[in-house]
């Protein structure tokens, strides 16, 4: 008899965070919640699944809890859990949008094939083209002496990419954040991130006082939904300009490159919902001449180790990662980091599987009562 899905275990955790942060698109509370899967196999192999969802990005965590109970898992309940491709599309089927919860089952089905395979993830999707990722560490703390502090320690242990979350203080203060920055740390690969908080009227003439900086590349300046702006803002600079929230899906993606609506874009597992979707991506933007980022929501080690997999796996990912959320800005987490960062970048994980170890004792203390 084929194997099957004998069990999907759920459990609603909180985590606290280092510091106070702030993005264009909101503030973020002391603690982020995750939903954390385990899927179990008839033979007792079981695989680890993560679910970060982000109220700026569409949901939060107590609608991917409820949308994995009462949907994916009774899709799912009985089925090969080697078919993975087939258990993405009954998650499609099932339920539509959701791609945080879809993509901590596809997460959990990959796991459980390496483990049977006795291979890392990574092998499994074609074979490493690197073994580290460069590291971009943000900086968001709204005290921004402490995030200059931050900054030189970081440099002094290796870190050369920074990521400064502009757009939450008037234009003013964020030019003079950067003038810090640069005045401090000459050498610094700088990025430039507004999520999405700036207005199209002026968004123009605003970065391009940004531009004075040098920026790697501005990261989504205008909303979702403000395409058209995006494009404009594209072919206006002189500094390449990323897309993120404007790109969730394959078509989206596909849409970004005929319409040419940025220059280089990141991809998210919580965004794509999957390793499928998320591989189409990076393809149409490699074919496009766009490189990829690995970005991340308030993941922990979990999604930070299928994130580094996939990135592992991707050649057109060029611009590094942002996988920093274990270690640096999360106070407690459920496994040890899978990803090792220091010195400026992380380490794919070499182990069976993701490659991670779940403290359930940490998981059950971190649970959500309920």
């Amino acid at each position: 008899m084929t194997d099957h899905i004998d069990a999907i275990d759920l459990h609603l955790i909180e985590s606290p965070i280092r510091s106070a942060r702030s993005h264009g698109s909101g503030h973020v509370k002391m603690s982020v919640q995750r939903v954390i899967v385990r899927v179990r196999t008839q033979d007792g192999l079981a695989g680890w699944g993560e679910a970060a969802p982000w109220a700026p990005f569409g949901n939060v965590a107590a609608g991917t809890m409820a949308v994995l109970a009462t949907t994916l898992r009774p899709a799912l309940l009985g089925r090969d859990p080697a078919a993975i491709t087939a258990r993405a599309a009954d998650c499609a089927a099932a339920i539509a949008g959701h791609p945080e919860a879809k993509v901590a089952i596809d997460m959990a089905l990959w796991d459980i094939a390496g483990k049977r395979a006795g291979l890392p993830v990574h092998a499994l999707l074609g074979g490493a083209v690197r073994e580290t990722i460069p590291l971009s560490f943000s900086i968001a703390n709204p005290d921004f002496a402490a995030d200059l502090e931050r900054a030189r320690e970081l440099f002094a242990q290796g870190h050369r990419i920074l990521k400064v979350k502009t757009g939450y203080l008037p234009h003013a203060q964020d030019l003079k954040r950067l003038e810090a920055l640069r005045a401090n740390l000459p050498e610094l690969d700088l990025r430039v991130d507004y999520n999405q908080g700036l207005a199209p009227m002026d968004a123009i003439r605003t970065l391009r006082d940004i531009e004075a900086f040098r920026p790697t590349f501005i990261e989504q300046p205008v909303p979702r939904g403000q395409e058209a702006a995006l494009a404009a803002i594209t072919a206006a600079l002189d500094t390449p300009v990323l897309a993120d929230e404007s790109v969730y899906s394959p078509d989206e993606m596909l849409r970004a490159a005929r319409e040419r609506l940025a220059d280089c874009v990141s991809i998210k597992l919580m965004k794509a919902g999957g390793y499928g979707p998320a591989r189409a991506i990076d393809a149409i933007a490699s074919a496009a001449g766009m490189p990829s980022y690995g970005g991340t929501l308030w993941e922990g080690g979990i999604a930070a180790a299928a994130g580094a997999h996939l990135l592992a796996a991707l050649p057109n990912c060029t611009l590094g990662c942002e996988f920093y959320m274990p270690s640096y800005a999360l106070v407690r987490d459920i496994c040890p980091d899978p990803l090792l960062a220091g010195g400026g970048v992380v380490r794919v994980p070499q182990g069976v599987g993701l490659g991670v170890e779940v403290d359930e004792a940490e998981l059950a203390a971190l649970a959500v009562a309920g």
